[in-house]
């Protein structure tokens, strides 16, 4: 019986819930298994238990098990990751080995002629053998195992240990390790990575540094090149952190390494180049996109790490507040008309628009969007990458939709007059338009559309709704403590003291499960200005952002600080992620 039809039959998970983990893997890959683990649907111990029950072959929790060293050695590292096994105990000749796929008679055979001893498989869930092998051999899945023996200190390495990001780098002695320089030779290694194996130096740095940021859950890898070493820094919940300091002997190699990865040409060094691939850690897919620019000492190259199992597109799970989800969802299921969403870059405009999309997806409904980059695969909706080289871009894209019966349209940005005419054209012809614009906040979107050349007569009757976001940092759970704010700290962030007189402030502490930061994830806080008539009459008439706003407020807007402040008041962040993130009204 396969697992799935055991858990439904045991009463453990449902047939919807089954169906729900059968799409999940079909559209980011894993095993069964690990999409119900981390669905939630399931524990790894039940998962563990079924499987064992599943293959008639005896389970085995690793997590609850020491492992003697000599019995570890047993299995060479290379042999571990490959077939996801860790030998686990030693009965003479006999070696019992932990595997994700103990029916795999290959890589028993391989074991078995590597180590010279019977192999007796036991069933481990595959989340728990990756943790181990993480553990043990200290790497995460990464593109190409890191190395086999023991790091040893590199002299040309220099981590930066004298700010706030020192405790992102303990028990990191593997990044380390990876490069042996002599620091008096700045003669830059420029060899060709195409043909290089994957045991050159550079490569496992790279591939452990991409695998590192996507264990700790970064959106971004900084490649900086300066006089005498190269900065590497992650952004994690929007904020970078400094990692590490390679000798500058080594960028040239690192940057063709990167940009191979990329698809990109190796020998393009002085225009700006982009490119995107998809890699494996572990049981993760990700989707990575990788971008070059010239710069004073060589090219810097960004990485944007996207892990679709991390995202969730359900407008209930990013962070409105109830008021706010309400006129959002109510602006969206209008027939016609122009929705957009403002914020910076990074402040989750695209997950908004992604999570809209999917609750308006129907059989009955066609969709089409125009986006650069395509960032996610939508089922039932047509997608369409822009390409400039062609030219390719965001009003050719609309023109050509217009012209192919759509329902609703969404454009990936408004950032030129063509591009909005064309947008208000079709939300004016009875088409639903959902688009984003970078504003900083929601009445200023209005003031930079007609800045762009729109005009407000035709903006005022075609705009819906226009919401604006930020991310802020949620307090890690595990090491959150209750900490006190002075009033006079609140009134110079313009926060009236009286309304926080009795609540309960937190920070975090620092932990290995926040990497020591004292946060963990982020969350949206949103503001939603809907246009009625009496808004209307004041984009007619040319209101600045500043009357946009004070109208709105005085219509029940909840605004980017309020939003903020609602979840300081529960505990959800902090005091200093509210005034980094958000400005007082006026």
């Amino acid at each position: 019986m396969k697992l799935g039809q055991m858990l439904v039959k045991a009463g453990v998970i449902t047939r919807e819930q089954l169906e729900s983990a059968l799409t999940a893997q079909r559209e980011q890959g894993g095993r069964l298994g690990y999409n119900l683990v981390r669905m939630k649907l399931i524990s790894e111990e039940d998962l563990n238990d079924y499987l064992g029950r599943q293959s008639r072959i005896e389970a085995i929790n690793i997590d609850k098990m020491k492992i003697a060293p000599e019995v570890l050695q047993l299995i060479p590292a290379k042999l571990a990751i490959r077939y996801e096994a860790i030998p686990v105990e030693r009965n003479g000749k006999t070696l019992v080995v932990a595997m994700a796929d103990p029916h795999n008679l290959f890589s028993i055979d391989d074991l078995r002629f590597s180590v010279g001893m019977e192999i007796e498989p036991h069933i481990c869930a595959s989340s728990m053998i990756q943790r181990a092998l993480d553990r043990i051999y200290r790497q995460e899945g990464a593109i190409v195992p890191v190395r086999d023996k023991k790091p040893k200190k590199a002299q040309g390495v220099e981590p930066m240990l004298d700010g706030p990001d020192e405790k992102l780098l303990v028990g990191d002695e593997a990044f380390f390790s990876l490069i042996e320089d002599d620091p008096d030779d700045e003669e830059e290694m420029d060899e060709d990575l195409a043909v290089s194996t994957s045991d050159s130096p550079v490569v496992r740095l790279v591939n452990r540094v991409v695998a590192d940021a996507v264990k700790r859950g970064a959106s971004d890898i900084h490649f900086e090149p300066f006089e005498k070493y190269v900065r590497i820094r992650y952004r994690i919940d929007g904020v970078l952190h400094e990692i590490m300091r390679p000798s500058r002997k080594y960028r040239l190699a690192m940057v063709s390494r990167l940009k191979i990865l990329g698809g990109m040409n190796i020998a393009e060094r002085h225009l700006p180049q982009d490119g995107r691939t998809k890699i494996r850690v572990g049981d993760r897919f990700v989707d990575m996109r990788v971008s070059t620019l010239p710069t004073l000492f060589g090219e810097k190259v960004e990485l944007r790490l996207l892990d679709r199992t991390q995202v969730s597109l359900d407008l209930e799970t990013l962070g409105f507040e109830d008021e706010a989800l309400k006129l959002f969802r109510k602006a969206i299921k209008r027939p016609y008309g122009i929705v957009l969403v403002t914020g910076p870059s990074g402040s989750g405009k695209t997950t908004t628009l992604y999570s809209a999309i999917s609750e308006l997806n129907d059989i009955g409904v066609n969709i089409m969007t125009a986006e650069n980059p395509v960032e996610f695969n939508l089922k039932g909706i047509n997608q369409v990458q822009m390409n400039e080289d062609v030219g390719l871009n965001f009003a050719m894209a609309l023109r050509a939709y217009l012209r192919q019966d759509p329902d609703i349209i969404m454009v990936g940005e408004i950032r030129d007059k063509e591009t909005s005419e064309i947008a208000v054209r079709a939300a004016l012809t009875g088409h639903l338009v959902l688009s984003t614009v970078h504003t900083n906040d929601a009445p200023s979107t209005i003031n930079r559309l007609v800045d762009m050349g729109t005009e407000p007569y035709m903006l005022s009757t075609s705009l819906i709704a226009v919401c604006s976001q930020r991310l802020i940092r949620r307090v890690c759970d595990k090491c959150k403590t209750q900490v006190a704010i002075s009033s006079e700290a609140l009134e110079d962030a313009g926060i009236s003291p009286d309304r926080f007189k009795d609540a309960v402030f937190y920070e975090g502490t620092g932990c290995s499960h926040c990497n020591n930061t004292g946060y963990k994830g982020r969350v949206g806080i949103y503001e939603v200005m809907a246009v009625d008539e009496d808004m209307r009459a004041l984009i007619e008439n040319d209101a600045n952002s500043i009357e946009l706003e004070k109208a709105a407020l005085d219509k029940g807007m909840i605004n980017l600080r309020e939003a903020a402040l609602r979840k300081l008041e529960r505990g959800v962040t902090t005091f200093q992620e509210v005034v980094r993130e958000t400005v007082a009204s006026f």
